[in-house]
């Protein structure tokens, strides 16, 4: 394997000029990430006419706009641990298990986990984008509109363990975010579906007001909530360092989570939140055994965190080898590119190494800035959780009212933001789980647009869905993780009844 155009790379990252701009993107990143409703495809469109006018390299550029996008994914579990208000999309997981360890008091611990984990997804998404990328880019090749569409029927299949104790609950969560995915265009005949003749509904209800809703808004509500009742909203930071206990529980955990983040991050158009999804319901069903998911395990913490930092490497796999852009983030990475007249594709790395190697040295490198600034300011961070009611709850309305106006120009986006946030409030109340409906919303609407697509491709026929091999293979996974909890649940059961017996009939009488 010829890694040579690596060592170019870090000859070019190693640059006192372009380690300087890559601690200034990783720097922002984290910031932007922190934000609820920014993110990082918003923080790099901001940034890249910044960049283009001062005349910057492209390699420069490009490592630039890397820093921003890996730190944005390490930035994203701040408020989502602290506040319970996912900084972007993929932090929407880590919010499950990373808000209820900083309700018990370890805010500090569970930022710095997630730091850890981010760092190892991180890097062996980086790793695997060194050595794999060419393979991996054959692969995403093999992913049609039916492969996607059995892609997301597994990932359905998962839902029904992912959270809460109730499964009707989460069935009727999920159907929530699947009947709002369908508001605006038909994406085949063009018709309006459940717009109320609003013309801004046309576009559908954006992902950005749904989660700015249900998790800030309603967030806030309960904050106020509890303070009107003299209850007692969180104010212990605790200590800033993980345990060593807990890194060992979460070591297995990473790992997982991190091939599965990259390997999602390979497919064009998955994305952080879908790796996320499905790494924290593997880890779920693998480890759940007491029930401690959802309330506060360090391993439903580490797994979307791995898992999305992860996925940020493999999303540059088809963008440098193939031209496709594999995430929205890199759809406008890509546009940077062809601002200096260059064109990913299979011919750019002999072409232009400098640009692939620093790109892919500056992800190493950048991780250990990475954690190099966020370990130390966990204390920091967490002191967020200090601040009285009359500050905090303000501020978390003004940053999501901003963020969405300024994401959207649009006076109906805030209200729609605002009635989601008293509906989730209100589903809160009844002990519904936020994650199934996001998760239903997203993954509803790529299974839909790829259902249309396959079924048009094949003149209606359905044997599309199950007609190639990675569709057949998706299939089997989607039927075994559907069976597979019921079969078991069922065998405990009598394993249960016979050991019961077994007692009864070992017991002396009286």
């Amino acid at each position: 394997m010829n890694l040579d155009y690596l060592w170019h790379g870090f000859a070019v990252a190693l640059t006192p000029m372009n380690l300087l701009i890559g601690f200034v993107g990783a720097f922002l990143g984290t910031l932007i990430g922190a934000l609820p409703a920014i993110g990082p495809i918003n923080g790099i469109a901001l940034l890249l006419p910044i960049a283009y006018t001062m005349g910057l390299p492209p390699e420069s550029t490009m490592i630039l706009l890397a820093g921003i996008y890996c730190g944005a994914e390490y930035g994203g579990r701040i408020s989502s641990i602290l506040l319970n208000v996912p900084g972007d999309a993929g932090a929407v997981m880590t919010a499950l298990d990373g808000h209820p360890l900083a309700k018990q008091g370890r805010a500090g611990e569970a930022l710095a986990i997630s730091g850890l984990a981010s760092f190892f997804g991180g890097t062996v998404g980086t790793i695997g984008l060194a050595l794999f990328a060419p393979a991996l880019a054959a692969l995403a090749i093999g992913f049609g509109p039916a492969e996607y569409f059995v892609l997301m029927v597994f990932a359905f299949a998962t839902l029904g363990s992912m959270v809460g104790s109730d499964p009707v609950k989460t069935l009727i969560g999920c159907t929530l975010g699947l009947m709002l995915a369908t508001v605006g265009l038909d994406p085949t005949s063009g018709a309006y579906r459940y717009t109320f003749d609003e013309p801004e509904l046309g576009d559908g209800i954006e992902f950005v007001v749904l989660v700015i809703g249900l998790f800030s808004i309603s967030e806030a509500i309960n904050i106020l909530e509890h303070q009107s009742r003299g209850g007692e909203i969180l104010k212990v930071v605790g200590r800033s360092l993980a345990r060593l206990d807990d890194i060992r529980r979460c070591a297995w955990t990473a790992a997982r989570s991190s091939i599965i983040g990259f390997v999602v991050g390979v497919l064009p158009g998955t994305g952080a939140s879908v790796a996320s999804a499905i790494s924290y319901m593997t880890e779920k069903r693998l480890n759940d055994r007491d029930g401690t998911f959802g309330k506060g395990d360090v391993r439903g913490l580490a797994a979307p965190e791995a898992a999305n930092n992860a996925t940020a490497a493999g999303a540059f796999v088809p963008m440098l080898t193939l031209g496709v852009p594999g995430s929205g983030t890199t759809a406008v990475m890509l546009g940077a590119l062809m601002l200096y007249n260059i064109q990913p594709g299979p011919q750019l790395l002999t072409e232009r190494p400098e640009i692939v190697g620093g790109l892919v040295a500056s992800m190493f490198i950048g991780n250990l800035i990475l954690l190099a600034l966020n370990l130390p300011m966990v204390k920091i961070f967490a002191r967020v959780l200090t601040l009285p009611n009359w500050i905090l709850v303000p501020s978390i309305l003004v940053l999501s009212v901003v963020g969405v106006y300024s994401t959207h120009s649009s006076i109906l986006s805030v209200l729609i933001m605002l009635g989601i946030g008293v509906v989730g409030w209100m589903l809160r109340k009844l002990d519904f789980e936020m994650a199934p409906i996001i998760l239903g919303f997203v993954l509803g609407k790529v299974m839909e647009v790829n259902l249309r697509n396959a079924l048009a491709i094949s003149g209606g026929e359905l044997s599309i869905l199950w007609s190639s091999t990675i569709s057949q293979v998706l299939w089997v996974m989607a039927l075994t993780v559907a069976v597979a909890p019921w079969f078991l649940a069922r065998r405990m059961k009598r394993l249960r009844s016979v050991e019961a017996k077994a007692e009864s009939a070992g017991l002396p009488e009286d």
